[in-house]
């Protein structure tokens, strides 16, 4: 008897639970598919500031049609924009910036706008081991905004932004030429060092880099036919003598000589060779003849 009590008991308290949970959930949903429009942005907007952002999402999806061409649109919009933002949907988010900054060019928001657009690109610029593709679209489009506000507030920032993401790609295009190098690609390594330093003239890596360009001429000649290996070895002295003339004081020097020492024994090693092989063709061609 007292056992079917308990139970019955506990069976009206999850009942009550239940129906106070749905009594919750169809209030929202109510006011999701009603035409209250305007009861509808205050919630939204209350919802917004609550931090409830998926909540205040689903209102604003349908408040932005509702509101096309009306005089709340713009702030509305606004919203919207953050609300993307604030629910780490940096695509979305800076697609809705941007709209907004074209829309309303007037507007007090449309600088803050447009800088938000293009710090969303910042944020989703990954790694610098990975494709650079928004890194170059976040350069692109914080300049843009420099170009539009050059006297804003917000300038001195985004020119951070813009060194920030300019040496991401600054280690990604060091990174690339590294890993010729340590793949074998021994010329091509030598190119991409050059092409580096050359898109990044006052990169960090400017010193290793050039050291790298002797270590991987060196290894190029090393690697060539014989025919081709004094000229290639003379490049290989020329990037060495460069180097230690700008950098007399490198932490490379020693690794530097070294290479040199290399390179002069690979060149008397390649005279030999040829010598040799030169000595052996002429022989050749005297006992061919006396036959």
């Amino acid at each position: 008897m007292l056992k079917n009590k308990g139970l019955t008991l506990l069976g009206l308290i999850l009942l009550f639970v239940g129906l106070s949970l749905n009594s919750c959930k169809s209030k929202f949903e109510k006011l999701r598919t009603s035409n209250d429009v305007a009861k509808k942005y205050q919630e939204a907007i209350k919802l917004y500031n609550k931090k409830d952002y998926t909540k205040a999402l689903t209102l604003f999806d349908d408040l932005v049609q509702r509101y096309r061409g009306r005089s709340e649109a713009e702030d509305l919009y606004y919203y919207y924009a953050y609300t993307n933002y604030q629910l780490k949907d940096y695509l979305s988010a800076r697609y809705h910036f941007k709209t907004f900054a074209d829309t309303y060019p007037s507007s007090p928001k449309a600088e803050e706008c447009r800088f938000m657009t293009a710090y969303c690109y910042y944020i989703d610029s990954p790694n610098f081991s990975l494709d650079q593709d928004n890194t170059y679209k976040a350069i692109e489009s914080l300049q843009l905004f420099i170009n539009i506000y050059p006297r804003s507030e917000r300038v001195a920032e985004a020119s951070k932004l813009i060194l920030d993401l300019r040496d991401k790609l600054e280690r990604k295009s060091y990174a690339n030429a590294k890993l010729f190098l340590d793949i074998g690609d021994y010329q091509a390594a030598v190119i991409a060092f050059r092409n580096s330093m050359k898109d990044f003239p006052d990169t960090k890596f400017a010193e290793e880099m050039e050291y790298l360009i002797i270590e991987a001429q060196y290894l190029y000649a090393k690697n060539s036919r014989e025919i081709k290996q004094e000229d290639r070895y003379n490049e290989a002295l020329v990037e060495y003598e460069r180097f230690i003339e700008k950098y007399p004081k490198s932490e490379y020097a020693d690794k530097a000589k070294k290479l040199k020492e290399d390179i002069l024994k690979g060149i008397a090693l390649t005279k030999e060779i040829l010598a040799t092989y030169s000595e052996n063709k002429k022989v050749e061609k005297e006992d061919e003849q006396q036959q």
